[in-house]
């Protein structure tokens, strides 16, 4: 991918082409974003113009042998590590990226904005949680140690670094602190506070900014997963769990939860999480007289208004963080009947206890 292939953040793509062209590279590099923001494609569009051979006006130049490779991903130097877990497509019993790789490869040249959702759907996981194991800071370590088969630099692509556990890090630490030459690490996260700390610290952070409604116009063109009945689903039971909320029907507010809980799987109670939380994003942006950044449809706009005026000031942000620990504890395969039963009377108190 080319920066001129981006879409949005500008401003990060000038930074990264100032770095390279400076030879100032980080060798470990955290870009944290809203998801399908657009971190992947500029971590790709990087890479890439740091190999190209043939760079011209500040871009790569999407001919040689390199800048081919990287279209396709699949350059012998740069590898790339995602959560994943077992599943009907690889018998591995100890999977690793390497074992879902032509899926990665096909989902991301198709659309780099893709969801976690929508890896987990590619990948046929939807119904479990991905996890980077120990397994995989073997595999990456094996395949550094190795002489690079080209002339520029390696590089490891983590998307989602806050998937991996303790003992997977503490495999990394040494590698990510002092890499062989020329051996680049960016990780692309969603949740930086959930990174640990011993690999966030040694990492140079870039903010990837939110996309513009038009901006998430074309992303979402993009996409093979868009599914238009989930999205109407979602925006359906959010605006009737807030409206029920700010309206004082807590019975209707609870059978809410309730319709969330009876969710086909985990995984879609967690996408609708991270839904609710966008949403609540905007009310934030619309009470702080942002819209213009919230990414609003325009037929949505009445019922955003419309929530910002009834929703207190600390709403949204302890809204955020209920939301964010109802999806730690799904992932502790807690009761999603409880979960959401305490989510919705979090948020009713949380208006009208005040």
């Amino acid at each position: 991918m080319r920066f001129a292939d981006v879409i949005g953040n500008a401003d990060v793509a000038k930074a990264l082409i100032s770095m390279a062209d400076s030879g100032r590279v980080a060798h470990a590099m955290l870009m944290y974003e809203n998801e399908g923001c657009g971190a992947l494609a500029l971590a790709l569009a990087y890479v890439q113009y740091l190999n190209c051979s043939s760079p011209v006006g500040g871009d790569s130049c999407g001919e040689c042998p390199s800048c081919r490779q990287m279209a396709k991903l699949i350059h012998p130097d740069v590898h790339y590590v995602f959560p994943v877990n077992k599943g009907p497509k690889t018998t591995d019993d100890k999977p690793t990226s390497e074992s879902y790789i032509k899926y990665w490869r096909e989902l991301a040249v198709a659309n780099p904005y893709f969801t976690e959702a929508d890896l987990q759907r590619a990948i046929g996981i939807e119904s479990k949680n991905g996890l980077i194991a120990v397994a995989e800071a073997k595999a990456i370590i094996s395949k550094l140690s190795l002489t690079a088969v080209a002339d520029g630099y390696k590089a490891v692509i983590f998307y989602l670094p806050e998937k991996m556990n303790q003992e997977t890090a503490n495999r990394l630490l040494k590698m990510v602190e002092e890499p062989p030459e020329k051996t680049l690490f960016i990780f692309i996260t969603h949740s930086p506070e959930k990174v640990l700390q011993t690999i966030f610290s040694r990492c140079q952070s870039i903010r990837v900014m939110p996309l513009t409604k038009e901006e998430m116009e074309k992303t979402r063109a993009m996409n093979p997963f868009d599914d238009r009945e989930e999205y109407d689903l979602f925006m359906d039971l959010f605006a009737d769990l807030m409206r029920a909320v700010t309206s004082g029907e807590l019975q209707a507010a609870l059978e809410c939860g309730e319709a969330v809980a009876g969710l086909e799987s985990r995984e879609k109670q967690k996408a609708f999480c991270n839904f609710a939380g966008e949403c609540i994003r905007k009310i934030f942006m619309v009470q702080q007289k942002m819209p213009q950044i919230a990414g609003i449809a325009d037929q949505e706009q009445e019922f955003y208004a419309d929530m910002a005026g009834r929703c207190g000031k600390g709403f949204c942000m302890r809204t955020i963080t209920n939301i964010e620990k109802v999806v730690a504890m799904i992932d502790r395969n807690v009761s999603s009947k409880i979960l959401f039963c305490d989510l919705v009377n979090r948020m009713y108190l949380s208006i009208w206890s005040r």
